[in-house]
């Protein structure tokens, strides 16, 4: 999910950086801030995260996008505003895994479902991931439901 999360940023990153092409050669101003969260607790990580990715989705991106379209520049408005929403649903990534952490579920279900090694593709259905995998050997910290597979499905070029 982190390396799926992760590309999806890189991407938004190139997008805004496309924009900027049209201004080569000329030197431009950007100011701004950036939350730094230092938690020993990956379920106090993932909180973070999550406050971060929704605060860009309510008041950063909507803000950005405000500007853009004061200053003319429509098309960028709008990309703002797509990516604000996606900025949600990574904030809703990360508050279902610390949900699921906090009630001691990342690896338990209360029914059975597919569990996926990340390592090998094993699929196991079990209301909980297998400690080891029966075919590459990683311990559990491998293994997802499968609902989430699509978080690992991309890799970044």
């Amino acid at each position: 999910m982190f390396d799926f999360t992760a590309c999806q940023e890189k991407e938004h990153a190139e997008v805004f950086y496309n924009f900027l092409k049209d201004l080569s050669g000329e030197n431009i101003e950007i100011t701004g801030t950036y939350p730094v969260d230092i938690h020993d607790s990956v379920i106090k990580l993932l909180r973070a995260a999550k406050h971060n990715e929704y605060e860009e989705h309510d008041d950063v991106y909507k803000s950005f996008a405000e500007t853009a379209r004061e200053e003319g520049f429509s098309q960028i408005a709008a990309t703002f505003s797509n990516i604000a929403e996606i900025e949600k649903t990574h904030g809703d990534r990360f508050s279902y895994l610390a949900d699921l952490m906090e009630k001691n579920q990342l690896f338990i279900s209360d029914v059975t479902c597919d569990w996926v090694c990340l390592n090998c593709g094993n699929i196991v259905s079990s209301k909980e991931a297998p400690e080891i995998c029966p075919v590459c050997k990683h311990d559990k910290g491998y293994y997802i439901r499968l609902e989430l597979a699509p978080y690992t499905s991309i890799s970044c070029k």
